[in-house]
C-alpha cells in the first residue's frame, strides 16, 4: 500500500476514474442492445455519438469504436 499522500490521493482518483468509465461504458451497451431492438433512425445518431465520445475519451480504442459504428450501421441496413 502507498504512504505518500501524493500516491494515495492518485488512487483514490484513478478509483473515480474507473467507475465512470465503466458507468459510461455500460450505458452505451445498453444503448446499443436498446437500438437493435427497437430500430429507431433517431437512437441511431446518438448511439454513435455515444461511441465517438468513448473513443475520444480513451475509454475504448478507435479501431473498436469504429467497428462498432460499422457493424451497427450493417445490421440496421440489412434490417431497413
Amino acid at each position: 500500500m502507498a504512504n505518500h499522500l501524493s500516491s494515495l490521493k492518485k488512487i483514490r482518483q484513478n478509483h473515480i476514474k474507473r467507475l465512470r468509465n465503466k458507468y459510461v461504458y455500460k450505458s452505451t451497451k445498453t444503448a446499443i442492445k436498446k437500438l437493435l431492438t427497437d430500430k429507431n433512425k433517431k437512437q441511431y445518431s446518438i448511439v454513435i455519438s455515444m461511441i465517438d465520445k468513448l473513443a475520444k475519451k480513451n475509454i475504448i480504442h478507435v479501431n473498436k469504436a469504429a467497428r462498432l459504428k460499422k457493424k451497427l450501421s450493417q445490421k440496421l441496413s440489412l434490417i431497413s
